[in-house]
């Protein structure tokens, strides 16, 4: 009896499920999560190789104002005075120069007074002709001196007109709105005419000047656009004028760059980006599509399937925040530019606007 209840529990354990390894559930495989990018498109555009030339901001109106007339200064405008069109830098002695007007209002006033009597006169020996009481001679002696006052009489008035612009020209005006700059003479010095006396500076009319060598020359033009850098900052410029006559000494050439935006102040040291050889038709892409490993220099492009392929490429000219790729780039591809750091080859792509990557 003992005997048939053990069978009976051996049974029981026998048919009880007993786990399987080999028939557990596996995890359904899965591969990472779409990363999240930011694309630009490889762009089609002429680019040439460049150098980098030190230049400055000057200003278009830049003007070293000088007296106009002798005399001892009683006003001078203090450096850094923002000054309109017109108004006083200075202001020269003037009671010389009045009594010298006033003497020349007197001797207007006397050959004004001979040539009325001159016209009187003549009339007088007019009449006096056409009753014979007057020879011809005579009356032609008045006509000559009614002329002769009348040429007096203008001279006079000339020499008045003289004594007033001297007199005007002891207050030195503003030819342009700007800054006084610098100060060359002080209150109570005598300047003689053509002595400068006050640089005055438009801090708004700004542009660069830049000196570039002779191997640049041939290929920097009117419409040429360069870059111009002052860190931190950088904008671009286009050319406005070209000197094609070197410096004696430097052998360098003069250009002037018209400023596109910025707002650096006159006398800011800048480099600017001067082509040597002329433009060449390349494929570019943003500096920050560039993957920069040991292996070598490659970029993520978004394949059709939507997935990251890894394109190997070189590198060659760049331009401002565009650089040259040599490789399987097209025109038009998109690259990724934000977010390719982690990405593997084949992974998937989720494409964010601008804003969302910080």
């Amino acid at each position: 009896m003992g005997f048939h209840r053990l069978l009976a529990a051996a049974a029981v354990v026998v048919l009880l499920p007993v786990p399987s390894w080999g028939q557990a559930k596996q995890p359904s495989p899965a591969g990472p999560p779409p990363a999240l990018v930011r694309v630009a498109e490889a762009k089609q555009m002429y680019m040439a190789p460049t150098v980098w030339v030190p230049g400055s901001i000057v200003s278009r109106d830049d003007a070293r104002v000088a007296a106009e007339v002798d005399g001892r200064l009683v006003s001078v405008a203090e450096v850094g005075a923002r000054v309109s069109t017109g108004d006083q830098l200075a202001r020269i002695d003037d009671t010389e120069l009045k009594i010298l007007k006033a003497e020349a209002e007197a001797v207007v006033l006397r050959e004004r007074a001979k040539r009325q009597y001159a016209e009187q006169e003549l009339s007088r020996l007019k009449r006096l002709t056409g009753k014979g009481l007057v020879t011809k001679s005579r009356l032609d002696q008045a006509r000559a001196e009614r002329d002769a006052a009348h040429g007096e009489s203008q001279v006079a008035k000339a020499r008045l007109d003289g004594a007033q612009d001297r007199l005007n020209d002891t207050i030195i005006a503003a030819p342009f709105s700007g800054v006084v700059a610098e100060r060359y003479r002080r209150v109570g010095e005598r300047v003689s005419a053509g002595d400068e006396v006050i640089r005055l500076v438009s801090p708004e009319s700004l542009e660069a000047q830049v000196r570039i060598p002779p191997a640049s020359l041939p290929h920097v033009t009117l419409s040429t656009e360069v870059l111009v850098r002052a860190n931190p900052t950088q904008t671009n410029a286009q050319v406005r004028s070209v000197v094609p006559v070197g410096d004696d000494r430097s052998r360098l050439y003069d250009v002037r760059l018209t400023l596109q935006d910025a707002h650096w102040p006159a006398g800011t040291t800048v480099r600017v980006s001067v082509p040597t050889a002329k433009p060449k038709q390349v494929v570019a892409v943003p500096r920050d599509a560039l993957v920069l490993r040991s292996s070598g220099v490659s970029v993520f492009r978004v394949g059709e399937d939507g997935k990251a392929q890894l394109i190997r490429v070189d590198t060659g000219l760049a331009e401002g925040e565009m650089i040259e790729v040599i490789g399987n780039i097209n025109p038009g591809d998109q690259v990724i530019t934000r977010g390719g750091e982690l990405l593997r080859p084949g992974q998937a792509l989720k494409i964010m606007p601008d804003q969302t990557l910080k």
